[in-house]
């Protein structure tokens, strides 16, 4: 029986063989475009879920009123690992966590890399694979060091690294006690090599920032088996108050984040982290499923299509005794068969096309062919596919009564509604909905884009400072800009990008009590800034310590500051910190975007350091190449520097980092709508090639009786664009529903107007009419003598 079901299905398709190409096509790219989607989900699921003691890890958060919204963020203080371990039971082990960036340095080889610093729990709670060493105690020593396999292979080639010295930012010699595995894609952790805690002790990094009123570093904790996380938290929420008696920190508050929700649930709202990436999984879940869900109804429609042809065929067969069952078994079995070798095809697509979706989505993928596991899912996966494809026109073909069939009865093609029409306004439904909500995230992308940054990105550049870099500050200002190379140059605490230091606690002249829960972002700059960084004065002056030595106690405030601290001349007002240092504001700066563009500007203060910046902006000279401007620059710091690699990072594509996961979502929705398309047509093409060819009679006799060219294509192409036309009336309300939602993410956004619609639909209208125009006017043509005669 299932020879002689083989033989029946390759017959069926060999006789329909441009159906069957449509079809297998359409299911291959539907195929292939799950497949591609489930690659990305399972990757974003899998984000540090990989660890033995997942289900217990926890990442301590701190939560604090700012400026009226309760903030949650990633950082503690720096006591708080040591006293989960002695006071709290359920704390079987946690450790401190900080990343740093350092030069490291072996013979003639130097490398800039990014570390961390950490406990030596550390790798007893992110067990990540050590293949030398010994977790418990590789970080116990103070010059001790942890390197990545590629690291390790980088400094020492083929050698053993264990016991091997490398010398950390031409300082300090290091001990390597231990090679950890490379880092898999799936975590969110990026750093290629491990030091002790200890050894930030040594720097006296912590000697004012290691105390419970600062958060300046991470930790990480492991509950015992059977811990409560609830009961955990209500324990541990007010343990800052127990250190800070009044001022900054007094009111924070510390809760414990599972390390599983970390990567999809990282949107702070009033405090609680919700949402966040799991929204962009929960969207490309629906979208895979309905490219495959077209792709399944382009098999049902073309199946019912050609039910006529097919039809006599089931009569026969019932009539010689064959049950309805096995008609069904037959129809699903050719299903099958054809999503099987859809899938051959679909594995082909993916692997041909999967290096350019890395790049797309920023992240390495691989589709694992010895997995067992994979070629299971494979199998459901055809199953499934195959029965949703095949199951309605099995049941559609195998009731068909054999004496109307025998006799020439034929199925309604013309009646209002039809399950076929259903399955065709679904699939444009779903394909415009597609192309108005990608409509909508470019617009909504290019809007943030277009926002005034409230600086000029162009040309504006910034590196670390390292090594002998700030001694020799001035001669490298001096030669940069007598060189042409810059025109201008500043020393900063943070790049103007990124927020490094908030504050509260300050006063001012008719401040109240309340004014002082006000946070401002805080900045530190030398002289010339505003020249370098393209800002703009609104009243007073730039800081500059060059001429004014008092100015580290000078201050520029933002035109935010300035509304909510209520100063009608603010130039010449005292500003006193918590500590009672006062400051004087010496001019007022305009907004500019630091933080996240999406969000309001807060108020920020800027004010003179005479010490410890760690970034040097600089101003390339647009009147030269970039090339030459960056070559001359690198010159200039590896004569002052030249133990150090020279890096510069432009602004303006640090600043475009921030919109990389919208950018991902709108590209991705871009290429999943053009395939959404393209096989919603590739069904309408086949579809109006079979509408075609039955109503080659009444083509004909029309013909013959004076109906021109134009009026059959219209009259053949006008059933296919009703029912568009219906799709686009049924998509935009669902488009504007589910966007409206997510833009309600973003406190700076678009309004969605009325032609976004209009334009997805005029597409998909234009896009529908060329599919089927081309059967429509071949089909017009046609000789009507020769129809007729062959009827």
């Amino acid at each position: 029986m299932l020879r002689n079901f083989f033989k029946v299905t390759v017959r069926n398709l060999w006789r329909n063989r441009s159906f069957s190409v449509i079809n297998i096509l359409g299911l291959a790219i539907g195929m292939a475009s799950a497949l591609l989607i489930g690659l990305w989900i399972n990757n974003e699921l899998s984000v540090d879920r990989f660890y033995s003691k997942k289900d217990r890890i926890y990442h301590m958060y701190s939560r604090e009123m700012d400026n009226g919204r309760l903030d949650a963020w990633g950082r503690t203080p720096s006591p708080l690992a040591a006293e989960l371990k002695k006071d709290y039971p359920e704390v079987e082990d946690a450790s401190r966590f900080r990343t740093v960036y350092f030069l490291m340095t072996e013979g003639e080889k130097h490398f800039n890399l990014e570390g961390a610093f950490a406990d030596s729990g550390i790798l007893s709670i992110l067990d990540f694979p050590l293949l030398q060493g010994n977790a418990r105690t590789a970080l116990n020593g103070r010059h001790s060091i942890l390197l990545t396999e590629h690291v390790a292979k980088s400094l020492f080639g083929a050698e053993d690294a264990m016991g091997k010295t490398v010398r950390i930012d031409s300082s300090d010699n290091f001990t390597v006690t231990g090679v950890l595995k490379d880092l898999p894609p799936n975590t969110e952790f990026t750093f290629q090599y491990l030091l002790p805690w200890a050894y930030v002790d040594q720097l006296g990094w912590d000697a004012v920032g290691g105390t419970w009123q600062y958060t300046n570093s991470g930790c990480y904790a492991l509950l015992k088996p059977g811990a409560s996380e609830a009961e955990f938290n209500r324990k541990v929420q007010h343990i800052v108050r127990r250190h800070v008696t009044t001022g900054e920190g007094f009111a924070r508050e510390i809760f414990a984040n599972p390390i599983t929700r970390e990567h999809l649930y990282s949107r702070n709202e009033n405090g609680v982290l919700v949402a966040g990436r799991i929204r962009t999984v929960q969207l490309f879940i629906i979208i895979a499923v309905f490219i495959l869900l077209i792709a399944c109804i382009n098999f049902m429609n073309l199946s019912t299509a050609r039910s006529e042809r097919r039809a006599r065929e089931v009569g026969i067969r019932k009539v010689v005794g064959a049950l309805r069952s096995s008609l069904i078994t037959q129809f699903i079995g050719e299903s099958i068969f054809l999503a099987a070798l859809a899938f051959i095809l679909a594995l082909g697509i993916v692997l041909f096309s999967l290096d350019g979706f890395d790049r797309v989505i920023g992240i390495p993928l691989a589709l694992n062919l010895s997995s067992p596991a994979f070629w299971l899912f494979s199998v459901g996966f055809i199953v499934f596919t195959g029965i949703l494809a095949g199951s309605y026109p099995a049941f559609f073909l195998s009731a068909a009564r054999p004496v109307r069939v025998l006799k020439g009865a034929s199925q309604k093609i013309n009646a209002l509604i039809t399950p076929r029409k259903v399955l065709v306004v679904l699939q444009f439904t779903f394909a415009i909905a597609l192309i108005t909500s990608t409509l909508i995230v470019e617009n909504q992308l290019r809007y943030a884009r277009g926002r005034d940054a409230g600086f000029d990105k162009d040309r504006l550049a910034f590196t670390f400072v390292q090594g002998d870099v700030l001694p020799h500050y001035d001669a490298i200002k001096r030669d940069l800009l007598s060189t042409g190379a810059a025109v201008g140059v500043t020393k900063t605490f943070s790049p103007i990008t990124r927020v490094w230091g908030q504050s509260t606690g300050f006063s001012w002249p008719n401040s109240t009590s309340a004014d002082k829960n006000l946070y401002f972002t805080e900045f530190e700059a030398d002289a010339d800034f505003v020249k370098t960084t393209g800002t703009h004065l609104v009243a007073g002056r730039d800081i500059d310590l060059n001429n004014y030595r008092t100015d580290s106690t000078a201050l520029l405030l933002n035109e935010t500051a300035v509304r909510m601290m209520r100063l009608q001349n603010p130039v010449g007002s005292t500003v006193t910190n918590v500590n009672g240092i006062p400051f004087h504001v010496i001019g007022v700066i305009k907004d500019f975007i630091i933080a996240n563009p999406y969000e309001p500007i807060n108020p920020m203060i800027i004010r003179g350091l005479a010490t410890g910046y760690p970034v040097i902006h600089f101003r390339l000279n647009p009147d030269r190449p970039l090339a030459a401007d960056v070559a001359a620059t690198e010159k200039v710091f590896r004569k002052y520097n030249p133990q150090y690699p020279f890096e510069i990072n432009f602004v303006d594509d640090v600043y475009n980092a921030k919109f990389r996961s919208e950018q991902q979502e709108g590209t991705l929705g871009i290429l999943f709508a053009i395939l959404t398309i393209f096989i919603s047509c590739l069904g309408l093409f086949g579809l109006a090639a079979y509408m075609a060819e039955s109503r080659t009679r009444e083509i004909g006799i029309r013909k013959v009786l004076g109906a021109s060219v134009t009026g059959i294509t219209l009259l053949i192409s006008g059933d296919f664009i009703k029912l568009v036309v219906i799709a686009i009336v049924i998509a935009t309300p669902i488009a504007w529903l589910s966007m409206d939602s997510w833009l309600q993410g973003f406190t700076f956004r678009i309004h969605i107007n009325a032609w976004v619609f209009l334009l997805a639909g005029f597409l998909a209208l234009a896009i529908a009419l060329l599919t089927v125009s081309y059967q429509s006017i071949r089909a017009a043509l046609a000789n009507p003598v020769k129809s007729l005669r062959s009827e």
